[in-house]
């Protein structure tokens, strides 16, 4: 594979962009494939075997382009098809939850962190099992917004629609003294502005694009897959 090869980046719609924009800001030399799969957004309410079967026909899609690497821009996607499609795929591949955990534990002052993600992706506890690996004493809590996708799809991310459902699904969490809030859906980072407006600023946000853009670059230095034009 020619390290001049396009990278591919995926996910169930307009969040994975998050990631696009961190991974074009870190590896301004390589060229980008995304997949925004919004005709079958959202992906967080369906089964385990219909997102591994979406994520499947997509990194056919992109390997179909000779991409040399694949980024899963999705949470449910990372939790619940990631070990599947590294069997799969042959090319180096990697989700977002590895980098999101790793953000939450760094940002973390003392250990009260809260997850928000998709049914699916809180549903499989893969951030929960990520965190205590790093840091078994942190208290973890875990809330599951399903709205939030729809919402940011329909390019609602502020005003009183968007205060509205942000606080049903997460007012209640300044009872918990959250100290980091993991934005466990590459979604989420649209609707920051509306969190911290309702949650207050007494905590900071985990979000996983940045460390996945870095997690990317080590994995393509240790195979020779940089860019030789950075």
């Amino acid at each position: 594979m020619p390290s001049s090869a396009p990278i591919g980046v995926f996910d169930s719609g307009v969040g994975g962009l998050t990631v696009l924009s961190a991974l074009a800001t870190r590896l301004p030399g390589e060229d980008l494939i995304y997949f925004g799969d919004s005709a079958r957004v959202p992906w967080g309410i369906k089964s385990q075997a219909v997102v591994t079967r979406f994520s499947r026909e997509i990194c056919r899609f992109l390997l179909r382009r000779n991409v040399k690497a694949i980024v899963v821009a999705c949470n449910t996607a990372s939790a619940l098809a990631l070990p599947e499609l590294e069997a799969e795929v042959g090319v180096p591949i990697l989700g977002v939850v590895e980098a999101g955990a790793r953000r939450a534990v760094a940002l973390s002052t003392h250990g009260r962190i809260t997850v928000i993600g998709t049914e699916s992706t809180i549903r499989s506890r893969a951030y929960t099992r990520a965190i205590e690996a790093l840091s078994p004493d942190t208290r973890i809590l875990s809330r599951a917004c399903p709205l939030f996708v729809p919402m940011v799809e329909d390019g609602i991310v502020d005003g009183p629609v968007a205060e509205t459902v942000v606080e049903h699904y997460l007012g209640d969490l300044r009872e918990f003294d959250t100290d980091t809030v993991v934005l466990g859906c590459t979604h989420y980072p649209l609707l920051e502005p509306v969190i911290r407006q309702i949650l207050g600023s007494g905590f900071a946000v985990a979000d996983a694009a940045q460390g996945t853009a870095e997690l990317l670059a080590e994995r393509l230095l240790a195979a020779d897959l940089l860019n030789p034009s950075l």
